[in-house]
């Protein structure tokens, strides 16, 4: 594996695209062991991708295209203006909240990351806030997207590892506001300090409230709808998918009839190419995972570790350490895609729940979109509100540090990602 291993690093040096480089350096495993068949690199390839419970992933992006393109972004925008404009720092504390709220209609930190970026970035530089500062708060507050259901990363740790999306849905919930709440803090603190003021100066009414959150209750409902559907047996994963891709036409058309024709047509080019790339990227790591398996590389690591400690909350510590240092050279599905199949089997050695490293796991992958060097959600922001690298890692350490402290509470205090579970589908 080790020549594997060197093969991909390779490969990603030169500029390899991830999805040849998993690919290729998986064919290089089966070139150094000739008595293996070769036909077994495109069976294993073709047999990924014939997989039923993947279904739900190109699913839940085309349903997430669909409200997207539905009108729902101006209703939660307003929703999230009169909820946090009084908030010291206004036009950050709204793009916050605003990332929370989409979370359950993008799914992905990078998607959520771009449009934020253009919604409200541009103004909040407009009124003010530094290019770094207002980088950085909508960068990481897009840390949300995956973790509020139904994000894709859930999706894919769940299928490779053949753990209950159901669950992983409802671990999100509660972590998902504690990042909220952290980041909320973060920018009281760090607003005040650079005079950045509230967007407004009194406190919303109960009708504007009201009124706001009638204009988003479809969005909010999603992630309700989602998890009762799983919750009472009424769908499997792969069915409320297609549930979801109803629901978000439906309202789309007849709820904020803004979904039209051409944007109906934007919506399933987009998810077209979203799906190709994901899906590609799962094909071709299966050829790579063959060689994980056929290695015993997670019974090694498991060993090593379990030499090294048999405290499971230092094993959480240090496998968190190994995906924040990946994550700032790979994408976070891809980390999901390649590091679930040898870690879960060690997790499980040692009595960890499989729904609270998930969790865990998900988060650490995804904080590397906004870190240096190959950031993509950095990138992204960065790009739209021409900001250099060097300005946005310096202004975005605040949040860095906040984002950490949450994940080290959820780490040793497992109760509070299990909770949500337990309580709506059972210990």
């Amino acid at each position: 594996m080790l020549l594997v291993l060197i093969s991909f690093a390779v490969l990603l040096t030169i500029g390899m695209p991830v999805a040849f480089a998993i690919g290729i350096s998986g064919l290089v495993f089966f070139l150094q062991n000739p008595d293996l068949p070769a036909t077994i690199p495109v069976q294993i390839t073709v047999t990924e991708t014939q997989n039923f419970a993947l279904l739900a992933i190109p699913l839940f992006i085309l349903a997430g295209n669909f409200l997207n393109g539905s009108g729902i972004t101006q209703n939660l925008l307003k929703l999230a203006s009169v909820l946090t404009g009084r908030l010291q720092g206004g036009l950050a504390q709204t793009s916050i909240a605003l990332s929370t709220l989409m979370s359950g209609v993008t799914g992905s930190s990078i998607a959520d990351a771009a449009m934020n970026a253009r919604v409200i970035g541009v103004q909040m530089i407009t009124r003010g806030f530094s290019r770094g500062y207002a980088a950085g708060v909508i960068s990481y507050g897009s840390l949300m997207a995956p973790i509020i259901p139904p994000g894709i990363g859930f999706i894919l740790y769940g299928t490779v590892g053949q753990v209950s999306i159901g669950r992983l849905f409802a671990a999100g919930i509660i972590p998902g506001l504690m990042l909220w709440a952290a980041l909320a803090v973060t920018i009281s603190i760090t607003a005040r300090k650079r005079g950045y003021q509230p967007e407004r100066e009194t406190l919303p009414t109960v009708r504007e409230v009201a009124g706001a959150a009638w204009g988003g209750i479809w969005a909010i409902l999603f992630p309700i709808v989602l998890l009762l559907g799983l919750r009472f047996g009424i769908f499997t994963p792969s069915e409320i998918g297609a549930f979801a891709v109803i629901y978000a036409v439906v309202i789309g058309f007849f709820a904020y009839r803004m979904l039209n024709l051409s944007s109906f047509r934007e919506a399933m080019e987009a998810s077209l190419v979203d799906v190709g790339a994901v899906m590609f990227l799962l094909a071709l790591s299966a050829i790579f995972g063959y060689g994980i398996v056929f290695e015993q590389v997670p019974e090694v690591i498991s060993a090593w570790m379990l030499g090294l400690t048999d405290d499971p909350y230092v094993v959480m510590v240090l496998i968190v350490l190994f995906i924040l240092v990946a994550g700032t050279f790979m994408e976070g599905s891809v980390l999901i895609i390649m590091l679930t199949p040898i870690f879960l089997p060690l997790i499980t050695e040692y009595g960890i729940d499989p729904v609270h490293f998930g969790l865990v796991f998900i988060i650490a992958a995804t904080i590397g979109n906004y870190t240096p060097p190959v950031g993509g959600a950095m990138f992204v922001v960065c790009q739209v509100l021409r900001c250099p690298i060097s300005e946005y890692t310096r202004e975005s350490m605040p949040f860095l540090i906040a984002v950490s402290l949450v994940t080290l509470v959820l780490i040793f205090v497992p109760q509070v990602v299990l909770f949500m579970p337990n309580l709506l589908f059972g210990p």
